[in-house]
C-alpha cells in the first residue's frame, strides 16, 4: 500500500513538472536550505535514476529473493526525503549518499536473512563492473561489506572509490567530483581497488567453497 502511494504521488509530481525542466544541483541547494519544495520537486527527477541503479547490482540476485530494486529504490527514497539538515551541493553527492544508504540497507536486509536462515548466500550483487571478470558473477553482499570494511581500514579513500562505483554506480567523473579528487588518481586508485577486492573475495570464495 505504501509502495502503491508513493508510485501515484511520483507520477503525479513527474506529471506536472514534465516540461519545467529545473536545474538539479540548484534545487539540492535549495532542499539544503530547508525548502520542502524543492525536495519534493528533485526526488522524482532523480528517481528513474536511482531505479535503475539498484537494478543493475540486483539483477543478479539468487532465485526466490524477496527484495526487488523497486523496493530498494523505496526505502533509499524515504531516507533521502528525510535528510532535511544536509548540506546538498550536487548531483555527485546526492547519488554518493544514495549510495551509502542503499548499501547499509542491502547489508541490514542480508544480516537479518542470515540470522533467519543461517545462511548469508541469500542476497547478491553484480561484480559485473567491480570485479572485471568475463562474466558477471554472484558476489554475496556480506562478503563484498565486509572486504570493504577491511580495505577502508588501511585506505579510507580507495574503499570509498569502490563503494560509489559499486552501490553508486557513479562514473569515475562522478566519483572525482564527489571526493575532490582528479580522473586520474580516481582511476588509478578504482583499479587498486578493484583487483584487492577481487583477491579478497576470491580467497574468501574459496575458503568457504
Amino acid at each position: 500500500m505504501l509502495t502503491g502511494r508513493l508510485d501515484a504521488r511520483l507520477a503525479a509530481i513527474q506529471s506536472r513538472m514534465s516540461n519545467a525542466g529545473p536545474d538539479v544541483s540548484a534545487l539540492l541547494q535549495a532542499w539544503g536550505r530547508g525548502e520542502a519544495e524543492a525536495r519534493d520537486q528533485l526526488l522524482p527527477l532523480v528517481y528513474k535514476d536511482l531505479q535503475r541503479r539498484a537494478a543493475a547490482y540486483l539483477k543478479r540476485e539468487r532465485r526466490g529473493h524477496t527484495l526487488q530494486a523497486t523496493a530498494l529504490v523505496h526505502e533509499a527514497y524515504l531516507r533521502l526525503a528525510g535528510q532535511n539538515r544536509m548540506a546538498w551541493r550536487n548531483r555527485a553527492q546526492f547519488f554518493g549518499v544514495a549510495a551509502e544508504m542503499m548499501r547499509r540497507i542491502l547489508v541490514d536486509r542480508a544480516r537479518a536473512r542470515k540470522m533467519a536462515k543461517r545462511s548469508g548466500r541469500w542476497l547478491r550483487v553484480t561484480s559485473e563492473d567491480a570485479m572485471a571478470f568475463q562474466e558477471p558473477r554472484p558476489v554475496d553482499i556480506l562478503d563484498l561489506d565486509q572486504a570493504l570494511s577491511e580495505l577502508a581500514s588501511f585506505d579510507l579513500r580507495k574503499s570509498r572509490i569502490a563503494e560509489q562505483r559499486y552501490f553508486g554506480g557513479l562514473s569515475l567523473e562522478e566519483t572525482a567530483r564527489l571526493l575532490g579528487l582528479s580522473v586520474a588518481t580516481v582511476e588509478r586508485d578504482w583499479q587498486t581497488a578493484r583487483a584487492w577486492l577481487h583477491s579478497r573475495l576470491t580467497r574468501r570464495a574459496r575458503h568457504d567453497a
